[in-house]
C-alpha cells in the first residue's frame, strides 16, 4: 500500500461519517443488533465472577455495540475497530493479560475515564503504553530498527518517549501521559501510575545500568523527575514537580528539588494493603508530615 493511504476498514468510515451513508454499505451486518440495555453494560465488573480478561473484552464489544447505536455516525468506525477486530490481540498471552490489566486501571483509578472502549480507542497513555510493549517484544527479537522507529512514532503521536528496552509492568496507568520519557534501562513494576510530564532519566554521564527502577504501587506525581540507577520501593509516593536523585524506601514519600524523604508512619485507617499507585492519593503525606495547611 502506497505511503500515505489509508487502510480499506479507514476509508471506509471516513466515508460514512462524511456521507451519512448507512453503515449497512461498510461491510457491518445487514440485520445490526438491537439496543442494549442499560445493565449489560455496568461500571465494573462483578465481584468474584468472571475471570477479567473474558469479563473485560465482553465488556468493551457491549459499550462499541451501545455507542454504535447511539451514534450511528461513528458505527463504521466502531465495527471496523473493535466489532470485526477484537480476536486474539497477539501471540503472546502475558501481552493480553496486560493490557486488560491496563485497561482495568485505566477505569478504576480515573475518573474521566467514562468506559473501557473509550479507554481501547482514545486514551493516549494507555495507546502509548500497548505500542511500548509490541516495540519491547520487537527489541527482545534482536528487530531493534523497526522497534526504535515504532518507538519514534509513538513519540510523535503520543508525546510519550518509552525506550523499547524498558521493561514495564501490568496494571499501569499514564494519566494524561503528556512529556512522559522512559528511558532504556527503566524498569516499572505492577500496577504503578504515572502521571504527566514525569522523566524516567539518565543523570548524562553514567553509561550501562543508568535508569530508575520502580517498585510496584509506586505513583509518581505529575512533573516529577528521577535520575540515575535508584531504586524507588514498593508503595512509594514521587511528589508532584520532586527530582530524586536518591533511593526512596518502600511506603514513603519523596517531594521537593532535590527531594527529601518523609515517611515511616502508617496513615491514620489506612491499611497495610493500599498502593498509593492503585489509590491515587496525592496528599495524605501533607496531613501526616506537614505543618503546613491549605
Amino acid at each position: 500500500m502506497p505511503a500515505g493511504q489509508p487502510h480499506a476498514h479507514e476509508a471506509a468510515a471516513a466515508a460514512c461519517v462524511g456521507s451519512g451513508a448507512n453503515h449497512s454499505n461498510h461491510r457491518v451486518p445487514a440485520h445490526s443488533p438491537p439496543p442494549l440495555p442499560a445493565e449489560v453494560v455496568p461500571a465494573y465488573p462483578p465481584p468474584e465472577s468472571e475471570d477479567d480478561e473474558t469479563w473485560v473484552w465482553t465488556q468493551i464489544k457491549a459499550e462499541a455495540r451501545r455507542d454504535a447505536d447511539a451514534e450511528p455516525a461513528l458505527a463504521s468506525f466502531l465495527y471496523a475497530t473493535v466489532l470485526f477486530h477484537l480476536a486474539t490481540l497477539t501471540a503472546h498471552p502475558s501481552l493480553r493479560a496486560a493490557v486488560v490489566a491496563d485497561l482495568l486501571a485505566a477505569h478504576s483509578r480515573d475518573p474521566a475515564c467514562v468506559g473501557f472502549s473509550h479507554c481501547l480507542l482514545n486514551y493516549k497513555g494507555f495507546l502509548a503504553i500497548q505500542a511500548h510493549r509490541v516495540a519491547h517484544v520487537l527489541w527482545a527479537q534482536q528487530r531493534r530498527p523497526l522497534a526504535l522507529a515504532l518507538q519514534s512514532r509513538v513519540a510523535d503521536v503520543f508525546a510519550v518517549d518509552i525506550h523499547p528496552a524498558a521493561v514495564v509492568g501490568k496494571g499501569i496507568l499514564l494519566d494524561h501521559a503528556t512529556g512522559v520519557v522512559i528511558g532504556e534501562t527503566a524498569v516499572v513494576g505492577d500496577n504503578v501510575s504515572i502521571l504527566h510530564h514525569v522523566t524516567l532519566g539518565g543523570t548524562g554521564k553514567a553509561v550501562g545500568d543508568r535508569h530508575p527502577k520502580i517498585g510496584d504501587g509506586v505513583l509518581i506525581g505529575a512533573g516529577a523527575t528521577i535520575l540515575g540507577n535508584v531504586k524507588i520501593g514498593a508503595g512509594a509516593k514521587i511528589g508532584a514537580g520532586s527530582v530524586v536523585l536518591i533511593d526512596v524506601p518502600a511506603r514513603s514519600t519523596a517531594v521537593g528539588n532535590p527531594a527529601r524523604l518523609i515517611g515511616g508512619k502508617k496513615a491514620e485507617g489506612a491499611n497495610e494493603e493500599d498502593m498509593p499507585g492503585e489509590s491515587m492519593d496525592h496528599t495524605s503525606f501533607i496531613r501526616q508530615w506537614s505543618d503546613y495547611t491549605i
